[in-house]
């Protein structure tokens, strides 16, 4: 392959990981764009995981072997099973300069370093490959795993060349993979509520538009736990914010596990001392029932006065919800009588059928009761 070629193989490498939108993506535009670049029949991305010392296939491309699945779930390799691995990830090459990658052939013979791997080149056999490259991956400085490109038997074998640019792709591939960890830092920053760790409002908005979306087209059931934790004024101002911090973070805990009886539910912090949960399917009889538990377990709390809950589901006599908006009004207005009546449980709306007074309420503020929040939607 002509230089020019190879430039480009590098940019389209570089530019489709830089267009993936999930770690998943971001692994497959690596292995796809490097076995493209190297006229390769299959590559594979691995990690090191360096707690078990072993190598985590991520991602496998290509043509498969019947033991090979694009995105496997434990294919793994002991490292010691590969001397010339194990002495990269020790990284015994840091003080002679960078990685560089080698080229392994099903006849054992080997370019770009010395010596013969029994595990390599049985794989290969196995497999119906005639050559691979192997070119470590190193990210922030250290040994992150291997790119590794094989052709099939009959093609023509690997060089030197080869595994000069090997070495120049993988390290396109690092450049990649950074930038995913850090859109995904940045993901996590901007969608997380900092003193929890649960989601934060803006994760609740863009889900329930979502969820909605769902509801409206197929009639999934979207339900939604707005929760006030009492007493936390009363901490802050008798035992400082750090004590009111604690209780914040152990009631996020609680909701957390609460939530963790409904599969797939959002556990939130909406701001200040006001939380929620929002589950998409699960029957609004579960979800009640993981509203009673979380009042429950927030009144056994050390610190605090327990909770005031309030629930609103699409499965409940509560009329058509053609907005996020309206939802989260009904749960709100069904926390707020929680809190009223100093309950004990949660409040659920259309619980008293189409007349209960949650629903108007929330249909109809008074002004006296004028919202609490800003909500997003464009109706009612």
């Amino acid at each position: 392959m002509g230089e020019d070629k190879r430039l480009a193989a590098v940019v389209a490498l570089a530019q489709g990981m830089a267009a993936a939108h999930t770690p998943q993506e971001s692994w497959r535009a690596a292995a796809v764009g490097a076995c493209r670049a190297l006229d390769g029949s299959f590559a594979a991305l691995s990690v090191w995981e360096r707690e078990r010392g072993r190598l985590r296939v991520l991602v496998n491309v290509g043509e498969r072997a019947p033991d090979e699945e694009e995105f496997p779930e434990n294919e793994t390799y002991p490292v010691h099973q590969f001397p010339e691995i194990t002495e990269f990830l020790h990284e015994r090459w840091a003080l002679g300069g960078g990685p560089h990658a080698w080229v392994e052939t099903a006849e054992g013979a080997v370019a770009g370093r010395p010596g013969h791997h029994h595990q390599r080149v049985t794989a290969l056999r196995r497999r119906g490959r005639g050559c691979c490259v192997v070119a470590p991956v190193v990210l922030h400085g250290r040994a992150w795993g291997e790119l590794y490109v094989a052709r099939a038997i009959g093609a023509p074998g690997f060089d030197r060349s080869d595994a000069g640019f090997a070495t120049v792709l993988a390290a396109v591939v690092a450049a990649g993979i950074a930038q995913t960890e850090r859109l995904e830092e940045a993901q996590r920053l901007a969608y997380t509520d900092a003193l929890t760790g649960l989601a934060n409002r803006r994760a609740v908005d863009m889900r329930m538009d979502e969820a909605i979306e769902r509801h409206r087209a197929e009639g999934v059931v979207v339900s939604l736990v707005v929760c006030d934790l009492n007493g936390l004024k009363r901490v802050n101002d008798t035992q400082g914010h750090a004590v009111g911090d604690r209780l914040l973070e152990r009631f996020g805990s609680v909701l957390s596990l609460c939530g963790a009886i409904l599969p797939g539910t959002l556990v939130a912090r909406l701001g200040g001392d006001e939380f929620c949960l929002l589950a998409v399917g699960p029957p609004a009889g579960d979800v009640v029932k993981a509203a009673d538990e979380l009042c429950r377990r927030a009144a056994e709390l050390e610190l605090g006065e327990g909770v005031a809950c309030g629930v609103a589901s699409t499965e409940h006599a509560i009329g058509p919800v053609r907005s996020a908006r309206r939802l989260f009004r009904l749960a709100d207005a069904a926390q707020y009588q929680a809190k009223a009546v100093r309950a004990d449980r949660p409040v659920v709306a259309g619980r008293e059928g189409p007349e209960d007074p949650v629903i108007r309420l929330a249909d109809e503020p008074s002004p006296a009761r004028a919202e609490r929040r800003r909500f997003r939607g464009r109706r009612p």
